[in-house]
């Protein structure tokens, strides 16, 4: 971005007064313009101990399995993103969702948040941004077309937490953060 938002004058990167990063700030107007992360909110839809994954229609990783989630949209809570987003990617409905996994990923500027949710009467289908979508059982994830680190990592959350937790609801929060070479940091 070369011209302020606010005022349409060139900008230009600088420290501001008080500040430590570089910045896009405005001369004329001294508007200062942050590049904050952004919000990827999602949801690991679970009917009858399969999971959802949809096939990914859309760049960045296309023709990869994920999870549906997406860029949280202002005016909507985590949970109402990550809902939209299963109806927009899925055309299914996700229900009882539970906090479920929390990543933020640096290198990128991204924090996902993913809930666990159960799928409303087991319906389907295809979204405008998804291929195809299909109920998977563990054994038959196709683990090597996963779109995402983080789907990765919620998937194998998933099936080792379901190995001793029966309850959905008792399931613990997952909070880590994932760098470019895939490393894990654990809270």
């Amino acid at each position: 971005m070369a011209y302020c938002l606010q005022c349409g004058h060139q900008a230009e990167h600088k420290i501001p007064e008080g500040d430590h990063k570089p910045r896009l700030v405005c001369p004329n107007c001294h508007y200062i313009h942050y590049e904050n992360p952004k919000v990827i909110c999602g949801a690991i839809v679970i009917h009858e101990g399969k999971v959802l994954l949809c096939r990914r229609a859309i760049e960045p990783r296309y023709g990869y399995w994920t999870l549906p989630a997406g860029f949280m949209e202002i005016g909507e809570t985590m949970a109402e993103g990550a809902a939209r987003e299963t109806v927009e990617e899925a055309d299914a409905v996700a229900i009882h969702p539970h906090l479920y996994c929390l990543y933020d990923i640096p290198d990128i500027g991204q924090i996902y948040i993913l809930y666990l949710t159960e799928l409303q009467d087991g319906k389907y289908n295809v979204g405008p941004e998804s291929l195809e979508c299909a109920l998977f059982e563990e054994q038959d994830i196709p683990w090597e077309e996963i779109a995402f680190e983080a789907v990765k990592r919620t998937l194998k959350h998933y099936f080792n937490d379901r190995k001793t937790i029966t309850d959905h609801a008792k399931f613990p929060i997952h909070e880590e953060s994932i760098s470019k070479d895939k490393s894990i940091k654990r809270y």
